[in-house]
């Protein structure tokens, strides 16, 4: 069967290709560029614990080497301590790397992969649609044309995919702007990002705004200057002048020593392409949306949408086309972003509208509660989206039952045994293209796995799991947050949890794995047998 096209080498591309790969599926990157990525220190990307985790199950880079995990969040307004928090050394906290970090680990990943194949300085140029398959076209000095089973457009905020598909791109231009800075130097706050509002040594008006500092590694650090409206030019003097202001205020009155690494200006826009879908022709990414005022990461949701498509596209190149299930990517990851767009919209205009509704009694509590959720990937504003509302959630069975995770959501981290009795993390297992079937067993953890693989509902459960509509692997788990003993957990490639069930249920295993691989699949000799 031929390869899926992935069209735009950037982070979202790549990491579809490893992920698409690791589940034994080729694919072909179109990389426009010469596959060489600009280092720009003032252009990172913040990941939250499942994004990271993702990039190294893939990579084995662990991004704690190139990247910085924050010690803790401070916010500020005016010279108060607003919010205060540190994270231990088992709490999730965001991961803050340079983007060119990123996109070297994911290349040297894929230059080691033999079914991943980057085919540089090739610009698509159309794009044909047949029922078998899809052509891609492509201009430049190694213009050619490539077939393949899926094309995934991952080609960045002027899409060409989207466009060939005319697909409408609506939403807001210019929602924020900041100018940035890479910087090294030594702030008060080692570690702690900071998100300051109306700081002291700046005027009253628009331009006092805020200032968010995120560390890096190496005593880096990136600062965001919350813009006034308009187009206003950011020269070199007002940036430098922002920025010894800015260090000055936090030091104490004096400037203290920095060196200046990189400069920006980072527009926010928002917007949601109307179809994700196009018959054999998807978008990801920053094609398919653009989010990132309050914090909110896009590159994080284009991780995201990587990894959904990603098992999808697997279970459909193995076993043929399964409509129902292709459908649900644009289901699930559009109706999630858009609810993240419609929370950022509608926040928006109450933090910045100052005046008297920003003087009310609690007013500053509340809004700076709204940014750190949006900063650290809390509440509505940062939260991963669950597919609560998903076509491949199963009906309630009698013997469904409610854990601390929600049907929908991704599931915690939490050590399992394996197949093999060995002790691993939960999230190790995911994106291998199986479902995951874990039982909570206390007490198992203390015994050797042969004592216990043949006792009790442990023989009656491995029989239902082989029966499942799609490989499974069966994993046991000392305990999970909310979930009694003998509680079995059906849970997608992904790491979405499908249905909690109470004790061995074989018919309501199968018929909740069925629906998670989006329902019975009518197959052409059926249909015709039927007709």
């Amino acid at each position: 069967m031929d390869p899926v096209i992935i069209v735009g080498a950037g982070p979202v591309g790549l990491t579809l290709a490893l992920a698409l790969a690791r589940q034994e599926v080729p694919s072909v990157v179109l990389d426009e560029g010469p596959g060489t990525d600009e280092q720009r220190p003032a252009r990172t990307v913040v990941l939250r614990e499942d994004t990271a985790a993702l990039v190294e199950r893939l990579t084995g880079f662990p991004l704690t080497e190139a990247g910085f995990r924050w010690a803790g969040w401070r916010s500020m307004r005016r010279k108060q301590v607003m919010r205060q928090i540190t994270f231990g050394d088992d709490e999730p906290s965001p991961s803050h790397l340079p983007q060119h970090v990123l996109t070297a680990a994911l290349r040297e990943a894929i230059a080691a992969e033999r079914l991943v194949k980057v085919a540089l300085e090739s610009r698509l140029d159309s794009i044909e649609q047949e029922t078998a398959g899809v052509t891609a076209h492509t201009r430049g000095p190694k213009g050619t044309w490539w077939r393949g089973s899926y094309l995934v457009g991952c080609d960045g905020p002027r899409s060409t995919v989207r466009k060939l598909q005319d697909i409408r791109f609506p939403g807001r231009t210019a929602v924020e702007r900041h100018a940035v800075a890479a910087l090294r130097t030594e702030l008060p706050w080692a570690g702690e990002a900071l998100l300051h509002r109306m700081p002291p040594w700046r005027t009253s008006g628009p331009s006092a705004g805020e200032v968010t500092a995120r560390p890096l590694a190496d005593d880096v650090w990136r600062l965001d200057w919350l813009l006034p409206p308009g187009k206003d030019l950011v020269t070199p003097d007002l940036l430098v002048a922002r920025i010894r202001e800015t260090l000055a205020g936090w030091s104490g009155g004096s400037t203290p020593p920095y060196e200046l690494l990189d400069t920006g200006v980072h527009i926010v826009h928002h917007r949601l392409a109307r179809r994700w879908r196009a018959g054999r022709v998807f978008l990801a990414g920053d094609a398919a949306h653009l989010l990132g005022a309050l914090g909110a990461q896009g590159l994080d949701e284009g991780l995201r949408d990587a990894d959904n498509l990603a098992w999808k596209l697997a279970l459909a190149w193995h076993h043929g086309p399964h409509e129902a299930l292709l459908d649900s990517y644009q289901v699930e990851r559009r109706a999630v972003v858009a609810a993240r767009l419609r929370a950022a919209d509608q926040v928006l205009p109450v933090l910045r509208a100052g005046g008297l509704r920003s003087a009310l009694p609690g007013s500053a509590r509340g809004h700076d509660t709204l940014l750190t959720d949006g900063h650290l990937g809390r509440g509505p504003l940062g939260t991963p989206g669950a597919y609560a509302d998903s076509p491949l959630a199963p009906p309630r069975a009698e013997s469904s039952v409610e854990v601390d995770t929600a049907v929908g959501a991704q599931v915690v981290d939490v050590r399992v045994t394996a197949e093999d009795g060995s002790f691993v993390r939960l999230r190790e297992r995911l994106g291998r293209g199986a479902l995951l079937v874990l039982l909570i067993a206390p007490g198992t953890g203390v015994w050797e796995r042969k004592h216990w693989v043949t006792a009790g509902i442990m023989p009656r459960l491995a029989a239902a799991v082989t029966a499942l509509p799609h490989h499974a692997e069966l994993l046991v788990a000392e305990s999970y947050p909310g979930a009694a003993a003998h509680t079995v957990l059906l849970i997608r490639p992904d790491g979405h949890l499908v249905t909690a069930l109470s004790g061995v249920r074989p018919a309501d295993l199968y018929e909740a794995a069925e629906a998670a691989l989006g329902g019975p699949r009518v197959t052409a000799e059926a249909t015709a047998n039927s007709s």
